[in-house]
């Protein structure tokens, strides 16, 4: 019987085009070890390998579905090849595997079976905008999405701004970008004027913005935030 491989958890961009900029040479030189590739979208994992010009021949790449909808018998078979010895790699759609997405799926299966899993360095975008922040980076929570619906993100954010004033804890959530206005205009009218609220927006892209004010400083701004990739922090 062969051993395992290995489950490789590979970075990806958080920008579009800056593979040279943010993914490190160690990706490049471990990528030629694997063949059999995890992902939301098979489309986009095929483009993103690539664009790194790693491989003679992308076709010659096995690529499965992995998303949060992945049962634990269907995950069982996308984890056969790692069980017969290929190394198998875990590519998100944005960022590193396994946070805020379905990788973890694939890395909860892989120390269940004695599986090695090797997380690769990549760009992160909520661990950048926490560093850019100036906000606590001693302790901090990361909470997803807020609710759509407005009353209950509403609701939401007031639980959070009365944990994070109890525990001196930076709140961290993140938005799909049409959304950027109208949960920046919520979070002015829930939040108190005096606590501090960051936004990020396009991390390690060309218009890349990372600007941290009191609740009542931005009231006297009002930005019009651009539909792009974005991450909230907040500190009461």
């Amino acid at each position: 019987m062969a051993s395992p491989g290995k489950l490789y958890l590979i970075p990806n961009v958080i920008s579009d085009s800056t593979q040279e900029k943010v993914i490190p040479a160690s990706v490049n030189e471990i990528l030629p070890q694997i063949t059999h590739f995890l992902a939301e979208e098979i489309r986009t994992a095929r483009r993103y390998l690539s664009s790194l010009k790693i491989y003679d021949s992308i076709e010659a790449l096995h690529f499965q579905v992995l998303n949060k909808d992945t049962s634990p018998i269907e995950l069982s078979i996308l984890m056969k090849p790692i069980l017969d010895g290929h190394n198998v790699g875990v590519i998100s759609e944005s960022g590193c595997p396994g946070i805020a997405d379905p990788g973890a799926l694939a890395v909860e299966y892989a120390h269940q079976h004695n599986i090695q899993v090797v997380p690769l360095v990549g760009p992160s975008s909520i661990l950048l905008a926490l560093m850019a922040s100036g906000l606590n980076g001693q302790q901090f929570a990361f909470h997803g999405y807020l609710p759509i619906e407005e009353k209950e993100a509403t609701k939401v954010i007031k639980e959070l701004e009365s944990e994070s004033k109890q525990k001196n804890q930076t709140q961290i959530f993140i938005e799909t970008p049409y959304r950027n206005n109208s949960i920046f205009a919520n979070l002015l009218k829930t939040l108190h004027p005096q606590t501090k609220l960051t936004v990020a927006l396009d991390l390690t892209g060309v218009n890349e913005t990372v600007l941290t004010e009191s609740i009542a400083a931005w009231k006297n701004k009002k930005p019009n935030w651009p539909k792009t990739p974005s991450v909230f922090l907040f500190l009461a």
